[in-house]
């Protein structure tokens, strides 16, 4: 028998990245490829870049440059770039990167074992020209879904993949390889499949808590950002393509899931339905094994009374409000190519509150936007006082070739953004540790994610999303028996930053 094939997914970037990396995952593990942790033990290191800012991009250039030194020295014969970055850019990145074997678009994910294969056997894949994805569909959202989208949605599943008869089976959860792939025998690491559609998909670690995409595209047209350009139009997946992979993934063991897209608060409006997303939550709510569902990326313009009502008054759907306020002031935010202002967005707040007080929000912002004048900061400063954030994100700005903004006069010199940013990040740091302050005597349901030696126990509360908005510790002298993915009721006794103490209850300690 020939060897097998390996490959390793590098995942850079967002959620939404490392759901298209398990997607490649499971198309490269359907068509006889072994999945590995490390890249210097696979014949093909993937690369999944982001192209959003320039730090990212720098990052992801950074990890191509690293999987290629490995060629020296390890098994790796070929590193390939996938993701944003190679979709943004595509020949202009070949041509900049020599290091790396091939850049994919992702029109390339369908047959990504051939290119993979043809890369490995000294071939070459021409790269792709990098086009305005949005104008591979019609204007109207309605006309997309009647007419058939036809174009690459990474992540979603579907489309154009080859039938499926066979899911992966889930790896043995005390296996000591995290990657959940397929045995060394394909066809003994096959089950057949019954019922629904298994997602294609595999999961790539044994986190209690996974992504699922609601969507892919954006709509909107903010001056500053170039995602819809490379991701294109908004695209809503099927509610019973999301329940399913929902349901698998409960399957493997997931405790929470997140719903993540670049705009969940549009699920639905081309599926005919702008309010699809609360008649689903409750569905996904009851899916067996599920603890906890978490909804990200909502347009504080797109926010209605309903959405509210179901994201504060829902068994298991987290009171979690991932709102993208970008600024307060109202010259800085038409200038964005955005709607709201400081009284606005604190009206909102108030009316989340006011269902759920403990709700959980956390936003991004940028400063040092073109034009922003010192009274504009004052009044995100305002904004951001009163708006009693849990978690705040903060970035300068810069040009995003591509963008409206590229083209606006007014431009702030580097060193003054800097001192924005940097006045505004401590603001931030101070505020969002004041909140933090606020929830002392809470009862938290925190899902355990790590427990270890060194640090302990270590979870999430509702209020905190993965990767972003702090941990909190478990008062336990042992582990009690407390394992990733147990749902643990404790109060919360002190704060460190935006991370919390917290002491398990009596009945938790007492282990029932």
């Amino acid at each position: 028998m020939p060897e097998r094939r390996t490959v390793a997914l590098v995942t850079l970037g967002c959620a939404r990245n490392e759901v298209d990396s398990e997607e490649l995952a499971g198309r490269l593990a359907a068509d006889g490829w072994d999945l590995v942790q490390d890249a210097a033990e696979a014949d093909v290191a993937v690369v999944n870049t982001c192209g959003f800012v320039e730090a990212a991009k720098k990052d992801s250039v950074d990890a191509l440059l690293e999987a290629n030194d490995l060629k020296d020295h390890g098994r790796t014969q070929a590193v390939v770039a996938v993701g944003c970055m190679a979709e943004r850019y595509g020949k202009e990145l070949a041509e900049a990167l020599p290091e790396a074997d091939g850049v994919l678009g992702f029109d390339d994910y369908a047959s990504i074992s051939d290119r993979l294969q043809t890369i490995l056997a000294g071939g070459v894949h021409a790269s792709h020209t990098p086009r305005d994805r949005r104008k591979l569909l019609p204007i109207s959202p309605a006309e997309r879904q009647r007419e058939g989208h036809g174009v690459a949605l990474p992540g979603h599943g579907d489309g154009t993949a080859a039938p499926r008869t066979a899911v992966l089976e889930a790896a043995d959860p005390e296996a000591a390889d995290p990657v959940a792939a397929a045995p060394a025998d394909l066809p003994d690491g096959l089950a057949p499949a019954s019922g629904p559609r298994p997602p294609l998909r595999v999961r790539l670690g044994r986190s209690p808590v996974a992504s699922v995409k609601l969507a892919s595209g954006c709509d909107r047209r903010c001056s500053f950002c170039a995602i819809p350009t490379f991701r294109g139009s908004f695209i809503s997946r099927r509610p019973s393509d999301v329940l399913n992979e929902t349901r698998w993934l409960a399957e493997q063991g997931v405790k929470e899931i997140m719903l993540v897209s670049e705009n969940n608060t549009s699920y639905g409006k081309d599926l005919g339905d702008i309010r699809l997303l609360e008649s689903l939550l409750p569905e996904l709510a009851a899916v067996d094994g599920l603890e906890r569902i978490r909804v990200s990326y909502l347009q504080p313009a797109e926010m209605r009374p309903g959405l509210i009502d179901v994201l504060t008054g829902t068994d298991k759907v987290a009171p979690y409000f991932d709102l993208s306020f970008q600024h307060s002031a109202p010259d800085v935010l038409r200038a964005m190519r955005r709607f709201g202002d400081t009284d606005r967005f604190l009206g909102l707040l108030e009316s989340i509150r006011a269902k759920a007080p403990q709700a959980g929000v956390r936003s991004n912002f940028i400063v040092g936007f073109p034009g922003e004048t010192e009274a504009d900061l004052a009044e995100l400063e305002r904004f951001l006082t009163e708006a009693r954030l849990d978690a705040i994100g903060v970035f300068g700005y810069s040009d995003e070739e591509g963008t409206e903004a590229v083209t606006y006069e007014d431009k702030h010199p580097a060193d003054l953004v800097a001192e924005r940013l940097a006045r505004v990040s401590l603001l931030a740091e101070e505020l969002s540790a004041q909140r933090a302050e606020e929830r002392l005597g809470e009862t938290l349901s925190v899902l355990v994610e790590s427990v270890d030696t060194e640090d302990g126990v270590l979870g999430r509360a509702a209020h905190q999303a993965p990767e972003t908005d702090g941990l909190v510790r478990l008062t336990v002298s042992d582990s009690h028996g407390l394992k990733p993915g147990r749902m643990v009721e404790a109060k919360a006794v002190a704060s460190e930053g935006v991370d919390l103490v917290a002491e398990p209850l009596a009945d938790e300690e007492a282990g029932t």
